[in-house]
């Protein structure tokens, strides 16, 4: 196939067929259109898919307004600017198209295997206008259009096959997808078996050509693909980890890594140097970790990814969190808080001072759990102010202070200026080191709510953990209101969920908690099964499991004494703590989760 040939042989080009259409066209003057008919025009095609998709709720009249205006302004196409903006989704808009003009909507067995009348179409003319011929009938040709609104182009296809159009709405990268697979062949080479790319074609130290490389289309498309399917799998993290013959990308959904399809091997710097781009990192530092951020929109969310880079043995993995500003919801019954732990937390918030501790290892919801402990206090008479690295949500009226040790704003140098700023609540990012919490504990003995992070493994073990750190007991028993441990399980699927009859010696574990002795042997459980709406996996979203210590007066005694985290955590049960493991069987009980879930990450008592 010839790249300067177009559509068919010695057919004129198609700036000629646009004149040679608007040429054809009636004269308006001869038939005047009547009044009351200019008054009232018929809605265009692209106005009656814009106002499906906001009577859809998938896109606002303010964003509709916006993207009008750039189209004006830059002279391009309203609906393919909606998706580039990330105002609507490449399947809404294509779902919205399809409804609307009563059009087939291709999926991934219409696309041929091979090329169909490659002689029709030029390569350019697939890639700038989006189009695929999908099949050849007898009578027609079946074609698949990413803005099947566009009339030049469909009278442009339609004059080059001289025959009548099936046309057919496609999803713009899948149509890139097969353009690429069907007509973009390389050949390889007989040494190496390999294709020959650009992507492979560089020395690692030319950094202007890496940057160059980055910049184009393909790996552009690549990294957006990466993101937007990560967003539409409900993905938190993005990993993308180079090894000797493979380049692996990983989505944790729900807490659980999947591997997804991933670019060819050849791209990897490539791909990796795009979101160094992105997020601003130095692009030529290639031996030491960096960490950056990408405020981005998709689907019509704002989204905030967390970047960060660490050097490996074949090149720099690369981890990106999704922070999802709008759908995050601050609130205990949305993240699971209920019966004891709900009551014990409610009674420490409500103190006027002291320190209230989260802990869990990474990943486990304790910042949510912060932010939403602080917009439950964040009244109009209270004064709070945080010290976080990094800010992942912004709070309205709350001062939010961003770490940075670069410059010496360390969260013991922030706390220090804290407390000058007459706060009532802080709340600190992690107590990482003595300093920050002397500082901490300082705080709370002057009056002040203090709220943190720490990374231990229960409730007990948090006393411990200061302890060790060099806090004095003294100062930890007459400022500790109370410590939170919690994990994050995996909440079943609403719609494929199913119940089952648990055998003896799991209905067993159920007889300890409070009220369900007489259950014994008779426990009805729910189990994951899988369905279209949770991918199979048979869980959809995550809820926390957590124990709650309050400090007591028995508790102050037994920490002053040294006493072990396993005598703390027995003397907390013994006075009506539910630790998190019987806490998950509660929830695996009332059909939020599983038992297997439960066990998964908290350990039995």
């Amino acid at each position: 196939m010839q790249e300067d040939a177009i559509l068919v042989e010695d057919a004129p080009p198609i700036s000629a067929r646009r004149d040679e259409l608007d040429e054809s066209l009636p004269d308006a003057s001869a038939n005047p259109i009547p009044e009351a008919v200019a008054e009232a025009p018929e809605p265009s095609a692209e106005s009656r898919i814009a106002g499906h998709l906001i009577a859809q709720s998938k896109l606002t009249a303010a964003d509709m307004a916006r993207a009008r205006r750039l189209a004006e302004e830059a002279g391009e196409a309203l609906l393919p600017l909606l998706v580039r903006l990330g105002l609507v989704s490449e399947r809404d808009m294509a779902l919205a198209m399809s409804e609307v003009l009563a059009l087939s909507l291709a999926g991934g067995s219409d696309f041929p295997e091979e090329p169909v009348r490659e002689d029709l179409l030029t390569l350019r003319f697939m890639k700038d206008a989006r189009v695929l011929v999908l099949a050849e009938q007898t009578e027609h040709l079946r074609v698949a259009f990413a803005n099947p609104v566009d009339d030049f182009v469909r009278t442009a296809v339609a004059l080059a096959a001289d025959r009548p159009i099936e046309a057919v709405v496609a999803l713009p990268s899948e149509i890139d997808s097969a353009i690429e697979r069907l007509y973009e062949k390389v050949e390889e080479t007989p040494e190496t078996g390999e294709s020959e790319t650009d992507f492979g074609d560089f020395d690692e130290e030319d950094i202007e050509h890496l940057k160059d490389l980055a910049s184009e289309a393909p790996v552009i498309r690549m990294v957006n693909q990466l993101i937007q399917r990560a967003v539409e799998s409900r993905a938190s993290d993005i990993h993308i980890e180079p090894f000797a013959d493979e380049l692996k990308v990983r989505y944790r959904v729900d807490g659980i890594l999947k591997e997804v399809d991933a670019p060819p091997v050849r791209s990897t710097a490539a791909v990796i140097s795009r979101v160094k781009i992105m997020s601003k990192l130095n692009i030529a530092e290639r031996r030491l970790p960096q960490d950056g951020r990408i405020p981005i929109r998709i689907q019509g969310k704002e989204l905030d990814l967390r970047v960060s880079t660490v050097p490996t043995m074949f090149g720099e993995s690369v981890v990106m969190r999704l922070l999802d500003k709008e759908s995050v919801r601050f609130d205990l019954d949305a993240l699971g808080f209920d019966g004891t732990p709900r009551r014990r937390l409610n009674t420490i918030l409500e103190q006027p001072y002291g320190i209230l501790l989260v802990t869990g290892p990474t990943g486990s919801g304790k910042s949510t759990t912060l932010y939403t402990a602080l917009s439950r206090l964040n009244t109009q008479e209270r004064k709070i102010i945080t010290v976080e690295d990094p800010v992942e949500y912004q709070l309205p009226g709350i001062n939010q202070i961003q770490v940075k040790s670069s410059i010496g704003m360390t969260f013991a140098g922030a706390l220090r200026a804290i407390v000058r700023q007459d706060p009532d609540i802080i709340m600190v990012g992690e107590m990482r080191d003595l300093e920050t919490a002397r500082i901490a504990v300082q705080s709370a003995l002057t009056g002040h709510v203090v709220l943190s992070t720490l990374h231990t493994n229960d409730a007990a073990s948090g006393v411990t953990r200061l302890l060790d750190m060099g806090v004095e007991d003294y100062l930890l028993t007459s400022t500790i209101n109370g410590i939170l441990a919690q994990r994050l399980v995996r909440r079943l699927c609403p719609h494929c969920r199913e119940s089952y009859r648990a055998q003896s010696e799991l209905a067993a574990r159920f007889a300890h908690i409070k009220g369900l002795s007489g259950l014994a042997g008779e426990v009805d459980l729910q189990r994951a099964v899988g369905c279209e709406q949770c991918n199979g996996t048979g869980y959809r979203g995550r809820l926390v499991i957590t124990e709650v210590l309050v400090m007591s007066e028995t508790i102050r005694q037994a920490i002053l004494a040294h006493a072990t985290a396993t005598e703390i955590k027995r003397i907390a049960m013994e006075e009506g703590m539910e630790t998190m493991y019987q806490d998950g069987l509660r929830k695996a009980l009332d059909g939020r989760t599983t038992i297997e879930e439960v066990l998964r990450v908290a350990e039995a008592d």
